[in-house]
């Protein structure tokens, strides 16, 4: 069924079946064995089995759809309206789809009855069905690539660099040098960005930047993330054995925006990953990052002006390979994006599915 036409058919009912104008009747089969499947960020496909006895007289289904309690959740903020929908008797399984109402990577719980439209606009209601729990998908390659398109529209121009850079405490690097045999080791991806990131809570990688400052070509000295700093040379990172992805594209209620990219060694772990969730970009023909090999075979780096560029490199990186500094300039911690909520308002960052 076509998400237009599924609109169309389905409409806000009222909050309870004892409503004005609804009326339980016993003869009406109650759903049993709901099965949810092909579950995606803003849509699913719902069925059911029920008595045959009067089956011909149900007109409607009443679906009661709401978030699943987060127990962790702000006792003082105003809870999620419940959704009640009332779909016209359709063959099963039926697809329910719209983004208004489902967010992906969200619990839920539903419910069904099954109804009878009366000669005098009344309905005649089953029993609710038991309560069925089910989480939508994360964000889909179809998604991405949409957010992928959005991204590029601000990107801006192309300017070159010669280093990724990762900025932590001095702590940080002495636990490298001291406990991890001077390895810098991946770590779970936070939940900052897109609500239906897949990579959110689930790729493990280390954070990268290389955004230079405009009049020097040089990093900022400045950082949200701590004094010290370690320089890495482009070309370990990132060279024509590395694969290139498209993570995400988000802002935080302000006029900067985030693009999130991943570096995976060929045939890695995380390149695996990357490869069954995210769209894959040509390193050496994008609007965010490229490896270019220029004169004499020598590789030159560029990366998008306008946006902020959050690299994942998805391997272990010896601390040797770059050389570690404290920076001059101010730990700006109010410019930190870690576990940042997207703004769900944006036009610039966000597409039409659940947020």
């Amino acid at each position: 069924m076509s998400s237009a036409s599924m609109k169309n058919r389905l409409l806000w009912a009222g909050n309870k079946s004892q409503d004005s104008g609804i009326a339980e009747m016993e003869e009406l089969p109650v759903p049993r064995n709901i099965k949810i499947n092909n579950i995606t960020c803003d849509s699913f496909k719902i069925s059911w089995d029920m008595d045959s006895k009067a089956k011909e007289r149900i007109t409607h289904y009443f679906i009661d759809l709401n978030k699943k309690e987060n127990k962790n959740s702000n006792k003082f903020k105003h809870k999620d309206v419940p959704t009640k929908l009332v779909a016209k008797a359709v063959p099963l399984p039926m697809t329910v789809r719209g983004h208004w109402f489902l967010s992906p990577r969200t619990e839920y719980t539903v419910a069904v009855q099954t109804a009878s439209k009366q000669s005098d606009g009344d309905y005649a209601v089953s029993e609710w069905s038991e309560i069925i729990e089910f989480c939508t998908a994360d964000y889909s390659t179809v998604h991405l690539t949409q957010l992928l398109e959005k991204a590029e529209v601000i990107a801006g121009r192309m300017l070159k660099f010669s280093v990724f850079y990762r900025n932590q405490h001095k702590e940080y690097f002495d636990h490298v040098r001291e406990v991890q045999n001077n390895m810098m080791m991946p770590s779970v991806k936070d939940n900052s960005g897109s609500h239906g990131s897949p990579i959110s809570g689930k790729l493990e990688g280390i954070f990268f930047s290389c955004n230079t400052e405009f009049n020097t070509g040089k990093p900022p000295q400045d950082s949200p993330y701590g004094r010290y700093r370690v320089e890495v040379p482009a070309e370990v990172l990132f060279n024509p054995k590395t694969n290139l992805y498209f993570g995400d594209f988000y802002c935080m209620y302000t006029a900067y925006h985030y693009v999130i990219l991943v570096l995976a060694p060929d045939g890695s772990p995380g390149d695996e990953f990357c490869k069954q969730r995210l769209p894959a970009l040509d390193i050496a023909d994008n609007k965010f990052l490229t490896c270019t090999e220029e004169e004499e075979g020598r590789l030159v780096f560029r990366h998008a002006q306008d946006v902020i560029l959050e690299v994942i490199y998805t391997d272990p990186v010896d601390l040797s390979l770059g050389t570690v500094a404290e920076i001059s300039g101010h730990q700006l911690m109010s410019l930190s994006t870690v576990n940042a909520k997207k703004d769900p308002s944006c036009k610039t960052c966000n597409i039409s599915v659940g947020r």
